[in-house]
């Protein structure tokens, strides 16, 4: 029997300004019949009768093709464009995909897997825990892994990889399980909540968010402006090892030891009760710097600080420059970490109006444009013992989708800690201005973008 026809038009389209993304534009008296549908089966509504499909597989155009034949297939009028139509039947692979024995078909099932997954988080249906950065083989140097449990059933998972490559590789039968679990294997680098988003992640969600469309024929763009001052906090990164080799070429009470790898260099202070471990080429969140302490050159360390590859070089300056006074790192094992420590840390923000909360273990300093903060962690400072950081230093849109961070174990000197507030609340640095709208959409391709080979690189190790 013939479906029974609808008064409703489709007109399926590739999104104007992202790639492989698809939009519907929905026309008459029935529109609201096709509307249901297509949100159903995760569309997402940007503007009225208008709703888009942004996927982290790139796999839209597939999608998109057989939505239109279930919409047919239900009496509605459906029209996809020529360009659309181009994209739905052009032939392309992953590049560097880790199962190049799978075959097209098997490739897109697997994503689409990830796909649901990457949903579920998106919609809460999946809550995220904590996330790490796991090393894999030998073609990456990292991987993001995570764990959470789905709401409605109860079940914890173990995730692996991120976008398309994200699958569940493990699970649990109940979230203590999976964090005990989680933690055994990747304490280290453990960080609560999700991981911040990819660039994949990224593209899809400002796909969702607007349908602006370029001019014609754009004017020309204004020269770019130079470097813009902002807080210390929000600065470029610069360079890490230039940051590195100029301290060292300033203070010759310090040596430079090159590891067996060129992945790593050690900065030592001639009492070797002092230890900087530089590891280059990281990924901008993974830990690129650590800094310990010891009370003897064999002793166990007393305190350990990390900060990751983006931190911004004014913030790595002022740390550098505490580190070479002298003598700001000689605390005593074991002395307690109470309120007049924290608030001697913490006295150049609270004089800067930086936000002061607490929640439940957790005390936070929040900067008064909630792009910055200092957390400090009440029952981690009591359990010196555990993996998880007393303070935590961040910068970016939140705690849990930070840009970078900084890490300091309990005893980390208050002297120290009162430095680096000083210089979040009170120091500026530069920052290149973000990318003009006309460079945005001269680097957008056409077609999905191939998967990097990362290089490969060491163990982060725990300095000694």
């Amino acid at each position: 029997m013939a479906p029974q026809s609808v008064d409703a038009h489709v007109r399926l389209d590739t999104h104007p300004t992202h790639p492989s993304a698809v939009t519907a534009t929905l026309t008459g008296a029935q529109a609201h019949i096709p509307h249901l549908g297509l949100e159903a089966a995760d569309w997402h509504v940007v503007a009225e009768n208008t709703l888009v499909l942004a996927r982290i597989d790139h796999e839209e155009p597939y999608w998109a093709e057989k939505a239109a034949q279930q919409l047919a297939a239900d009496g509605i009028t459906v029209e996809i464009t020529p360009r659309l139509r181009e994209a739905i039947d052009e032939e392309w692979t992953w590049a560097n995909h880790p199962m190049p024995w799978c075959t097209r078909t098997e490739i897109r099932e697997f994503s689409d897997k990830a796909q649901k997954i990457y949903d579920d988080i998106r919609h809460g249906r999946l809550l995220i825990h904590a996330h790490a950065h796991a090393h894999a083989h030998a073609q990456d140097s990292h991987t993001t892994v995570a764990v959470g449990t789905y709401l409605d059933t109860g079940k914890s998972v173990y995730l692996h990889g991120e976008n398309h490559l994200r699958q569940i590789a493990d699970t649990f039968g109940s979230p203590a399980q999976a964090l005990v679990s989680f933690e055994k294997f990747h304490g280290d680098t453990m960080r609560p909540g999700p991981a911040p988003m990819t660039d994949t992640e990224r593209a899809a969600a400002e796909a969702r968010a607007s349908l602006d469309t370029p001019a014609s024929e754009p004017e020309p763009e204004p020269p770019s402006p130079g470097p813009e001052t902002v807080p210390a906090y929000a600065a470029d990164a610069g360079d890490h090892d230039a940051l590195l080799d100029e301290f060292l070429n300033t203070h010759g009470d310090w040596e430079k030891w090159r590891t067996w790898s060129d992945h790593t260099t050690h900065a030592i202070h001639e009492s070797q009760t002092l230890r900087i471990e530089r590891v280059h080429e990281s990924h901008p969140r993974e830990t690129a710097w650590t800094v310990a302490a010891y009370e003897t050159p064999v002793s166990d360390r007393m305190w350990h600080l990390t900060a990751t590859g983006a931190t911004p070089a004014p913030v790595l300056q002022g740390l550098l420059d505490h580190l070479a006074d002298g003598d700001g790192w000689d605390t005593a094992v074991g002395g307690p970490v109470d309120e007049k420590t924290v608030s001697a840390a913490t006295k150049p923000l609270a004089d800067a109006g930086w936000k002061h909360t607490v929640d439940g273990r957790w005390i936070r300093w929040t900067s008064p444009g909630g792009d910055a903060g200092v957390q400090f962690d009440a029952f981690a400072a009591q359990h010196p013992n555990q993996v998880l950081a007393t303070w935590t230093v961040w910068a970016g849109p939140s705690l849990d989708h930070a840009t970078w961070t900084l890490t300091a174990s309990p005893h980390t000197p208050s002297s120290l800690l009162a430095g680096l507030s000083e210089n979040l609340a009170h120091r500026t640095g530069t920052r290149q201005p973000p990318a003009t709208a006309h460079e945005l959409r001269t680097n957008l391709g056409t077609t999905p973008p191939a998967i990097p080979a990362t290089p490969a690189g060491p163990s982060l190790s725990r300095a000694r």
